[in-house]
């Protein structure tokens, strides 16, 4: 049995010279301190929400949240330039591997490739083979990763190879980020190599990659984009920080549509061209028309890149080459295809159709890990099994021997790790990424190593340390056209407007539903009511139905309250309506990451999950008053950072566009059940109204305690200057909309300016009324209701013309369920002068 190696020593037991340093500062660290480090990682990580779970939400069962132990990985220069230039050409032989598999296949024809190994692979994709040779599509690798570990002898060897989205690079440099941020001091005395300048010649190579536009398009230079599954996919926050690093748009498949053979992004003022994707979606899933299995992706996509009007980085198809059994033919494919030996060992792969290997392999199965022989199915480890699953294993294969590969079991080399409150040494291999900018191969100096603990979620930070004499350079500066200067907010993609203006409803109605409750608790913890007190309640229980807090039947009744205060209590409660819009509000907060600083991410997160857990814990109602006022807060503090934080003309115009058009509707039908009211109880509806639209001490400095109803309607109806009131909402609304009009008539400011000219007449019509004040205001309770469905029409209004991106609905000869439609919705053969969004 083999024994590891250690990272950390050389063969005669001394401490290699390039960890003297690492180790000597965890030394320095009083008691406690080792353990503390990984804390203060921990809680970083945390607070970044760089896991694979959605901000804000615990982690499911059997999910563990990333981890990054403080002690790095540290690699000297030299092992590294030895590394860099055995992967630099494993990826020149996996770029020439691709080309021919996918075009002359002439491996195949020499019997150099067995023919099971390809078409029996899932990773071969049919339809990107160009026989003709007419698709471009060098380079078909464009990034690529590297799976190693060093085995007892001291070498590294791969054990995996990454040629279809090379993902984990993303978490490599936010690995690195955190610990400089975290434990600055652990960086003092070492020259380690940045991280920066390998994505600035990354930035570089991908515009280069674009094709060339014709003579009528854009100036703006070459638009790269990076295509993610969703929010929903695992991987999505390393899609955020690369597509920060690489200063590339982020969209997903149902953002992008194909028109008369080139790729477009769907934005707020149309279809913007798009050149390169750098594709983070499998290949199976980028087009439906190609692929049967496809769900969502883009129509149309692929037929685009084999018309060269896009290029995806990395080619579609290059998965095969991940295959186990293929990575056994590499070494004499090497040789064919590059006239030289491996420069970089591989760990020994065996291909089980050979007799030989099969025979070799079944005589000590311990000694292998097995794993299908094409395709990435789990990887088997027979050392780990009883006698009975082993044999099991064993006559399967013999069944089905080229189903099979095996690679020889090497122990890992170890590396020392944070356990408790000292360092101990733990099983890590590496991950290495490189690049190609169309000339040579370029390798992260770093990457990602992983300590392979129980649940295989901690990464190590990877050091890449610098010769004495070294230089940093970055890539040469490309000559690219002037940029023309742009302030709206047209370029925003359709799906970003649309998640921003639906964080901003939500996080308003979680707003509301704090003041309906707060409003509520400070009734019923008083003494018996009055009847005017009654009235009030009876009118916040209406209110609290409307919205979802309550049953119509845990209205009080006579004096009974109880129902009312198990309601309040279940809707903070796990499954409760509160509950269920902090969880939208995470969800939507996740959704727009990509368009959050990191400041603001925190703002938006760190505090509401400490607001989701006090509220679920709530069960008295002294309790959940202090909760809801901790969401009051919160909201604050979300409207607040976001107005000093987000440009106007972008996507605050549509964080700030949902909060008006909740806000406006909430109001409206708080001020339509307070004002509900007869004539002798209006006193009543008046001053819950100015609770419920916070005005109650502007009322008082102005009107010096006398409450009368057309003073009070004017401030929280009329009054534009009144940020809790009707018509301050829909002034925000009327100027919003302008805003997104650019100068030409819009038909939905139309509609918010005929809604605040009949709520700026309401306080005229009480004062002047024949009837009385009282009775004047009792009478505009319906016509406050109609406000609020006319707001909710225009807010579909607002869907329908700048997220939806779907026709107006038509009936064309004589076909009863209108015209055909696309993948994303988007009606085929429609005019090109119509805008995008249509």
């Amino acid at each position: 049995m083999h024994t590891p190696r250690d990272e950390m020593v050389d063969g005669n037991g001394r401490v290699r010279p390039h960890w003297r340093g690492v180790l000597a500062g965890f030394a320095d660290l009083p008691p406690g301190g080792i353990e503390a480090c990984a804390r203060r990682m921990e809680r970083a990580f945390e607070d970044e929400g760089v896991t694979s779970l959605l901000p804000g939400e615990a982690p499911a069962a059997g999910q563990a949240s990333w981890r990054c132990d403080p002690v790095p990985l540290v690699l000297p220069a030299d092992e590294f330039a030895a590394l860099s230039a055995g992967l630099a050409q494993r990826a020149r032989l996996l770029e020439a591997l691709l080309a021919d598999l996918y075009g002359p296949q002439a491996l195949l024809a020499e019997g150099l490739i067995p023919p099971a190994l390809v078409f029996n692979n899932p990773g071969f994709l049919r339809p990107c083979r160009d026989a003709s040779q007419g698709w471009v599509r060098h380079p078909f690798l464009h990034c690529y990763a590297a799976d190693l570990l060093r085995g007892p002898d001291g070498l590294w060897r791969v054990v995996a190879d990454r040629t279809s989205r090379a993902g984990g690079i993303g978490h490599a440099q936010e690995n690195r980020r955190m610990l400089g941020r975290v434990l600055p001091a652990a960086f003092r005395g070492y020259q380690v190599r940045p991280l920066r300048p390998f994505f600035d010649v990354w930035q570089d190579a991908l515009q280069r990659l674009a094709p060339p536009r014709d003579a009528d398009g854009s100036g703006d230079g070459p638009a790269i984009a990076l295509l993610t599954p969703g929010v929903n996919h695992r991987l999505w926050f390393e899609h955020v920080l690369l597509a920060r690093e690489l200063s590339c748009a982020l969209v997903e498949p149902n953002d992008l549509s194909v028109r008369n053979g080139a790729v477009f992004v769907k934005t707020l003022k149309g279809l913007q061209p798009v050149d390169v994707l750098l594709r983070r979606v499998a290949g199976p899933g980028l087009d439906p028309l190609e692929f049967d299995h496809a769900v969502g992706g883009v129509p149309g996509l692929l037929d685009a890149a084999r018309h060269g009007t896009v290029k995806l980085a990395n080619e579609p198809g290059g998965g095969v080459v991940e295959a186990a059994g293929l990575t056994a033919l590499l070494p004499a494919l090497c040789r064919r295809l590059l006239g030289e030996d491996l420069l970089l060992p591989q760990a020994e792969t065996l291909w089980l159709a050979d007799p030989l290997a099969l025979g070799r392999v079944l005589d000590d199965l311990t000694g292998w890990i097995i794993r299908p022989a094409t395709g990435r199915g789990r990887s088997q480890v027979p050392a780990l099994m009883d006698l009975a699953e082993r044999a099991e294993l064993a006559a399967r294969i013999e069944a089905r021997p080229a189903d099979y590969a095996a690679s020889a079991a090497v122990p890992s080399s170890v590396a020392p790790c944070v356990v408790g409150d000292r360092l101990a040494p733990r099983p890590v291999r590496l991950r290495m990424f490189l690049m190609q900018d169309g000339a040579r191969w370029h390798t992260l100096p770093g990457g990602l190593a992983r300590v392979e603990d129980a649940d295989g979620t901690t990464a190590k930070d990877v050091w890449v340390l610098n010769e004495e004499d070294s230089r940093i350079t970055g890539p040469v500066a490309q000559p690219q056209q002037p940029l023309s200067i742009r302030r709206s907010a047209g370029d925003l993609p359709s799906r970003a407007a649309d998640n921003l203006f639906w964080l901003g409803r939500y996080v308003e109605r979680l707003e509301g539903a704090a003041r309906l409750i707060r409003a509520t608790l400070t009734r019923l913890d008083r003494g018996p009511l009055l009847p005017r007190e009654v009235a009030e309640l009876q009118a916040l229980a209406q209110c609290l139905s409307h919205c979802g807090l309550a049953a119509v039947e845990d209205q009080p009744s006579g004096g009974a309250t109880a129902a009312l205060r198990a309601a309040l209590l279940r809707s903070v409660a796990e499954g409760g309506v509160v509950a269920g819009l902090f969880a939208q509000v995470a969800r939507l907060i996740g959704s727009v990451r990509d368009r959050l600083t990191a400041d603001m991410y925190a703002t938006f997160t760190l505090p509401l999950r400490g607001l989701r857990a006090v509220a679920s814990q709530a069960r008295e109602l002294e309790a959940l008053e202090a909760a809801m006022g901790g969401v009051l807060r919160y909201t604050a503090s979300v409207a607040g950072v976001a107005a000093e934080n987000m440009v106007r003309a972008g996507g605050y115009t549509f964080l700030d566009l949902g909060r008006r058009v909740e806000r406006a509707q909430s109001v409206a039908a708080q001020l339509h059940f307070a004002l509900a009211q007869p004539p002798s109880r209006i006193e009543g509806g008046l001053r819950l109204a100015l609770e419920l639209c916070d005005s109650v001490i502007t009322y008082r400095s102005r009107y010096l305690g006398v409450l009368q109803p057309a003073p009070a309607l004017d401030l929280v109806l009329a009054d534009p200057g009144n940020p809790r009131g009707l018509g301050f909402q829909l002034h925000a609304l009327h100027r919003l909309l302008t805003e997104l009009a650019e100068g030409t008539q819009s038909d939905l400011a139309d509609a918010a300016a005929r809604l605040i000219s009949e709520v700026e007449a309401m306080p005229g019509i009480v004062l002047s009324s024949q009837d009385g004040q009282a009775a004047a205001t009792g009478a505009l309770s319906p016509s406050l209701g109609r406000i609020e469905d006319e707001v909710a029409s225009l807010s579909d209004a607002v869907t329908r013309r700048y997220f939806a991106l779907l026709p107006l609905a038509q009936a064309l000869g004589g076909q009863s369920d209108g015209e055909a439609l696309d993948g994303n919705g988007v009606a085929e053969g429609l005019p090109a002068d119509l805008p995008a969004f249509v």
